[in-house]
């Protein structure tokens, strides 16, 4: 039997796309704006005060500059739809979050012992490195796991603990659950009366042993806040590490164009440091290369940021690249 639906229900494929739809246009008649670097943050103006509204399918996190306006942009959506105000704050996504006058503390313990027990390893010894400095880690090495569903399950929880470089074997997932028994570490946030940004963009080169890909890591702080990191395998081959660079380095300049529209615009350049001294080279220098052609488009885009003055490209030595743990296994010296 076919049925014709009049509406879309919950648990079709379209479903979280038509939930989305009626929820932005909903605040769209409300004069909210859709932010265009993130889709789901909705933005509101009233004179000089704001109401940000950030949407993950139905949880709803919202601020506002005045009593007043967050009290009228409740009591809007709770008009329209069914939806409980829990109040302040203090659990989104999995994460904890802890609040004081000057600070804000973001956490996820309960989520680490819910792995670790999962995982059986709740007394486990922790270790002090959560990936092996010498582990090269290859599709067609080791024994097939005795149960897929247990590694799947296990890699998938600490990838979305954002750990990263999770495409190992169950040993390696293992390795990274052990370390984490060394103690649940908050994420600390303070306010700050600047917004300037700094981005530190690692990247190896081949260092899969299947495909010869690059691992891609940058790490942004907004201030003294770290608020934005990444580990990912590119999607195409580099043919030398500083081409591999470029694609790291050209994600990071996003957040300067959302801090735009929070209507909180950095004052100064967004330095981006790299430790390759041929990618800052090329990235500063107006010659185009013949070698060089198959990433010219991330070359232009970033050459395009240096030369309106967006973007400053500067050589940290390797010591104090922050974004190298994004890249590969590294002693537990590195993290004391």
């Amino acid at each position: 039997m076919v049925c014709c639906l009049n509406k879309s229900l919950y648990g079709l494929n379209q479903a979280p796309r038509a939930w989305y739809s009626r929820f932005a246009n909903f605040l769209l008649t409300l004069g909210f704006t859709e932010a265009c670097f993130d889709t789901s943050l909705f933005i509101y103006t009233r004179g000089s005060d704001v109401v940000y509204i950030l949407l993950y399918v139905d949880d709803i996190v919202l601020t506002a500059s005045s009593d007043s306006l967050l009290r009228w942009t409740i009591a809007a959506l709770q008009a329209e739809f069914s939806m409980k105000d829990l109040g302040t704050l203090d659990h989104f996504l999995g994460i904890s979050v802890c609040r004081t006058s000057a600070s804000m503390y973001l956490s996820q313990r309960q989520y680490i012992l819910d792995i670790l027990d999962r995982a059986g390893m709740s007394d486990c010894k922790p270790c002090s490195t959560p990936v092996d400095t010498n582990a090269k880690l290859s599709a067609v090495d080791g024994d097939s796991v005795a149960d897929p569903t247990d590694f799947r399950s296990l890699a998938g929880a600490l990838q979305y603990l954002t750990f990263t470089d999770l495409t190992s074997h169950m040993l390696s997932s293992r390795s990274v659950s052990t370390c984490m028994t060394h103690g649940s570490r908050t994420l600390p946030l303070s306010s700050a009366f600047f917004v300037d940004l700094v981005a530190y963009s690692d990247a190896d080169w081949a260092g899969c042993p299947n495909m010869r890909r690059s691992t891609s890591g940058y790490v942004v702080f907004l201030g003294d806040n770290l608020v934005s990191w990444s580990s990912k395998h590119q999607n195409t081959l580099s043919r030398s590490s500083a081409k591999a660079k470029y694609r790291a380095v050209a994600e990071t300049c996003w957040l300067r164009q959302l801090l735009n529209e929070l209507h909180s615009p950095p004052s100064k350049a967004t330095v981006v440091y790299c430790d390759n001294v041929n990618a800052v080279y090329l990235f500063t220098n107006p010659e185009q290369h013949q070698r060089t052609k198959h990433v010219e488009i991330d070359l232009h885009f970033v050459r395009d940021r240096v030369d309106a003055g967006v973007v400053r490209v500067l050589h940290v030595p390797t010591t104090s690249q922050y974004a190298d743990i994004f890249t590969k296994g590294l002693p537990s010296s590195v993290f004391s």
